[in-house]
């Protein structure tokens, strides 16, 4: 795991010192993503420059220093991530008699020698791994970038002027000499609606994010710009058809046992994230059936007993016999990383699952270097409390007339709120989670809707309509408005699955995980994202994933081989903190600065009534904001550390 950064200027005219001092600057900007090493590699009459910094998993030696030179010379790489199935590789360029004479046992060695002997195309696509990558092809002169097949690994590019600039994060292109950090109005939009920026767009006018599964090629020709091909769809998923369950899972089985297995590979120590439910609880397991040793997991909790895990994560841990720890968060621990929070995550991102995620990567990291984790399960098996929602309402909106719904709503919104909360506290815990004020108003909200797509589109908003709040900002289209892309689908539930796997889960989950996990220096790496787990689960029908009112039932037939089924058995949580009642307390001081009129006013972006009523409401417990408020509280933090230029 490491961080990349550099660029092509297509009017070179610096020498080789002058290259090599901008892309340090750069790679500098991201040093925490790799610590261990760092290198460059310029060449002034191309107007390429090539930066690295080096988190060492894979060949700890000087052999696996980067940027890497092909034995031709054709090929100058730096690279970002983990090619799992790279000893494979090896044999086969091998066997065909393809091979250098190796150097070392890194993986980056391996991807050179398999694009000198496949081609570029050929050698990603015949890679199972993360990463983001950037090669210069001396032959073609030309500037290749390359991102993994689900977005697990972040790649930024765009053009300066005449120069094509690329990166890891952000940062790192905002430390390139003169760049306008000049704000995409159509990214803060968008952000406002989902709390993070959707990915082809990025919050800088002028850089996008390179979409999953695709190669970018950047000639040195002025005359011509970028061409982007795709390598690799996301699947659409299964809507029809029988599959035999007990084969079903015998595979599913095998294939979860190989991902596992190929991502334990690492020269330093690794653990797992665990929070005690199916997921990361089917990680850990097939990670200690498959290991000689005692696995280590790692957990967070909290005291509030609706947000904490940590008491199944070590009831999970004790019966699989990993070597577990956990810490358990306080307000005061939130408090020291929420002014952390806008250079963590370089762009707005409003998941305030980021500080219990950073927390947990912060202590994984005290132990090991890498650290798997359960995430994606939901998107794939069917696992979010919506996809069973939308089953009942989509009954509801056929049988009940609308006046009958509407009334319903009202009903809803009567009861939703910290009293209802306080309530269910002291009833059973499936209530307390199943049952929150804040399911409950969202409720209210989509049983007046008339269709799936309107019900999946407010239940990821948090603003459903940004423009009341930033009438200036004009409204992106997103693959929720795709018409062709609803109706190709044409059934619910495989719909919003898949625009789960195209937006929430690289944008959202994903970028969570790569910034909380780097910022400490931490590799986590996501067995479920194997594309050919990927490619199996599109390929399941329905009918093994939701099953008698539960998601994700044959990732459960798959978990029950290990442990017990009342361990894991519970309604769904969510990696959450208490963030209402801490924006009502701890948090409270710290928000009404950022909320302030004044403050909401500065950017000129945000109107401050309509925020600072939603503020108001939910000071006085009418409601609970927690979410739309926690988005403007990003935005407001990150145009403080960033200032960018607003046109």
């Amino acid at each position: 795991m490491c961080g990349i950064a550099g660029f092509l200027d297509c009017t070179p005219n610096r020498t080789a010192e002058e290259l090599a001092a901008v892309v340090g600057s750069m790679s500098d900007a991201i040093s925490h993503r790799g610590p261990d090493d760092d290198g460059l590699w310029v060449d002034a009459r191309a107007g390429v420059a090539l930066g690295h910094r080096r988190l060492s998993i894979v060949d700890l030696s000087k052999e696996g220093h980067q940027p890497m030179i092909s034995r031709s010379g054709r090929f100058v790489v730096v690279f970002n991530g983990e090619i799992y199935n790279y000893p494979e590789l090896r044999k086969e360029l091998d066997l065909r008699g393809a091979s250098p004479q190796w150097r070392g046992h890194s993986d980056t060695e391996v991807l050179l020698a398999a694009c000198e002997a496949w081609g570029v195309e050929g050698a990603v696509q015949r890679s199972n791994g993360m990463f983001a990558i950037a090669i210069w092809d001396a032959a073609e002169r030309q500037l290749i970038l390359i991102r993994d097949r689900m977005g697990e690994k972040p790649l930024y590019y765009g053009w300066h002027g005449e120069v094509l600039l690329f990166g890891s994060e952000l940062r790192a292109i905002e430390a390139y000499p003169g760049f306008s950090r000049t704000l995409n109005r159509r990214a803060a939009s968008a952000f406002l609606r989902f709390g993070y920026v959707p990915t082809p767009l990025s919050i800088y006018e002028g850089i996008r994010k390179l979409e999953p599964g695709r190669i970018a090629r950047i000639p040195s020709s002025r005359a011509r710009r970028e061409t982007i091909k795709s390598y690799w769809e996301v699947p659409t998923c299964g809507t029809v058809g029988r599959v035999d369950p007990r084969a079903a899972v015998n595979q599913l089985h095998d294939l979860l046992a190989s991902a596992v297995k190929s991502r334990m590979h690492a020269d330093v120590p690794l653990g797992a994230f665990l929070s005690g439910g199916i997921d990361s609880s089917t990680v850990a397991a097939l990670m200690q059936a498959g290991g000689s040793s005692k696995v280590r997991t790692y957990s967070i909790g909290f005291e509030d007993r609706r947000h904490n895990e940590a008491v199944h994560a070590a009831a999970v841990a004790k019966f699989l016999g990993t070597d577990h720890e956990e810490l358990y968060v306080t307000a005061a621990d939130a408090l020291q990383v929420v002014p952390q929070l806008p250079s963590l995550y370089d762009e707005p991102f409003a998941d305030s699952s980021q500080i219990p995620t950073y927390l947990l990567s912060k202590l994984t990291r005290r132990h090991v270097t890498v650290a798997l984790s359960g995430d994606a399960g939901d998107e794939l098996f069917g696992g979010y409390v919506r996809y069973l929602q939308a089953r009942k309402l989509l009954k509801l909106y056929r049988t009940v007339p609308h006046p009958a719904r509407h009334l319903l709503a009202r009903v809803l919104r009567g009861v939703a709120g910290p009293l209802w909360d306080r309530a269910c506290a002291f009833g059973p815990r499936s209530l307390a989670v199943g049952l929150s004020a804040d399911r409950l108003a969202k409720l209210a909200d989509v049983v007046q809707l008339g269709g799936y797509r309107q019900m999946y589109a407010r239940l990821v908003s948090q603003w459903q309509d940004p423009l009341a709040i930033a009438p200036s900002l004009p409204t992106p289209p997103t693959a929720l408005d795709d018409e062709v892309l609803a109706e190709k689908i044409g059934e619910p539930l495989p719909w919003m699955m898949y625009l789960d796997q195209v937006m929430y889960l690289p944008d959202d989950i994903l970028v969570k995980v790569d910034r909380a996990s780097m910022a400490v220096a931490l590799e986590a790496r996501v067995p479920f994202l194997d594309h050919k787990v990927v490619e199996f689960a599109a390929g399941l029908p329905l009918s093994v994933k939701i099953k008698r009112g539960q998601g994700k039932w044959i990732l459960r037939q798959v978990l029950y081989r290990y442990v017990k089924r009342d361990m894991v058995e519970r309604p769904k949580q969510g990696f959450g903190i208490p963030l209402a009642s801490w924006l009502r307390g701890p948090l409270r001081d710290w928000a009404e600065e950022l909320l302030a009129p004044s403050a909401l006013a500065a950017s000129g972006l945000l109107e401050p009534a309509p925020i600072r009523a939603v503020w108001a409401a939910h000071q006085t417990g009418r409601a609970n904001h927690q979410y739309p408020l926690w988005v403007v509280l990003m935005l407001q933090s990150w145009l403080l550390r960033a200032r960018p230029r607003i046109a």
